[in-house]
């Protein structure tokens, strides 16, 4: 299997990125070619006393920017937190958002980012319809997007997936204009992640890229960047785990996982419209629910989607190429991660079966799988994951 270098360069796909090693150090230089001064540092309560947040904010401060830090953004980040983030930022007058952290700390960012500016609720944004176009994007605030995880690829999104507290909910919030002006990929900035977070983590950003590849929906560019975001994960995920200060592994993980948000434009399915409402309603992490998900759900669509399994396999050089092959791939993979086989196994227990189920019909991401879902469909999945 072929592999390419990572090395350090600028790219534009579809926004601008930075990446290579100790490029955090070019922070206050972005900063002020956005034509600020005054950045918010938006990361989470975990994350705030960590290395990554510490550099993030010395940068800024050595080039004489006013920056100050806001971490009140949970692991599942809530319309609270972003409307605390919003409160801060016009209380410090600030003209800019740096988002520093995993998932969590960049969806919660763009959401404070996007929200700064508007006079109407954040729910009326969610991704239905045209309901974007309900936004003021007369005064944009920009937004620099530093991730520190490889999973949720949220760096290269236009969306951010925040939890509605009084229904109980996560809301896909969604606006063009919420991609990122910047994208700061500094493999560095990653290498104290604990393995088990390296591996839930990554384990989403596969997530993203399968789930694209499966999606029946037409849209062959985004289908060969899963495709090769896959293949990434398959080679470089294990040595990350196992080597969290391997530098190279870093960058292509960080790759990686922006390629699955690039492609999960196709369409996402299954285990996305589970995870979400069983991280709602458990404050469940969203990697680790969805790599427990993943090889129940394939096997519920292998169906319906052999020939396009038994492609990746191939693909993949796996020993044996075809969908079975392509699932117990997954299952070994797990395994090798040390990421548990059930719900019951990552804490997730006393699950309202048929609340999850009914949510998970309702979620936008349902729309994207390959066999259509419904209530007994997710059922049958959600019992053959619980444990």
């Amino acid at each position: 299997m072929f592999t390419t270098k990572a090395v350090s360069s600028n790219w534009s796909f579809p926004t601008a990125v930075r990446f290579g090693n100790g490029r955090i150090a070019e922070l206050h230089d972005i900063v002020r070619d956005l034509g600020s001064s005054r950045p918010l540092v938006v990361t989470d309560s975990g994350l705030k006393d960590l290395p990554p947040v510490h550099r993030s904010m010395e940068v800024l401060r050595s080039g004489g920017l006013e920056a100050a830090l806001f971490h009140g953004v949970k692991p599942n980040p809530t319309g609270t937190n972003v409307a605390d983030g919003v409160s801060m930022f016009h209380a410090g007058g600030h003209d800019l958002v740096v988002a520093v952290g995993g998932g969590s700390a960049l969806d919660a960012a763009k959401a404070i980012a996007l929200m700064a500016r508007q006079t109407i609720p954040m729910w009326d944004l969610e991704d239905i319809g045209d309901n974007w176009k309900r936004a003021d994007t007369s005064r944009p605030v920009p937004v620099i997007a530093i991730p520190t995880t490889a999973g949720t690829g949220s760096e290269l999104g236009r969306s951010s997936v925040i939890t509605n507290e009084a229904e109980k909910r996560k809301v896909i919030v969604f606006h063009p204009r919420m991609m990122p002006d910047v994208v700061v990929m500094d493999p560095e900035l990653t290498t104290g992640l604990p393995a088990a977070i390296t591996a839930a983590t990554g384990m989403d950003a596969l997530s993203h890229a399968l789930e694209a590849y499966c999606a029946p929906s037409f849209h062959p560019m985004a289908e060969g960047v899963a495709l090769n975001a896959v293949r990434l994960i398959k080679q470089w995920l294990p040595v990350a785990t196992r080597d969290g200060g391997n530098l190279e592994a870093r960058g292509q993980m960080l790759i990686a996982s922006g390629m699955g948000c690039l492609a999960l434009q196709k369409g996402l399915g299954a285990i996305h419209a589970l995870a979400h409402p069983l991280g709602a309603l458990h404050d469940a992490h969203h990697g680790l629910l969805n790599a427990v998900l993943m090889p129940y759900v394939v096997e519920f669509n292998a169906p319906a989607i052999t020939d396009k399994l038994n492609f990746l396999a191939r693909f993949l050089d796996l020993p044996n190429p075809s969908a079975a092959g392509l699932i117990e791939w997954i299952y070994e993979l797990r395994e090798m991660l040390a990421i548990p086989g059930t719900l019951a196994g990552m804490g997730v227990r006393d699950i309202d079966i048929d609340t999850v189920a009914r949510m998970g019909v309702a979620d936008p991401c349902a729309g994207g799988n390959p066999v259509p879902l419904d209530e007994a469909a997710l059922t049958q999945i959600l019992l053959a994951a619980r444990g």
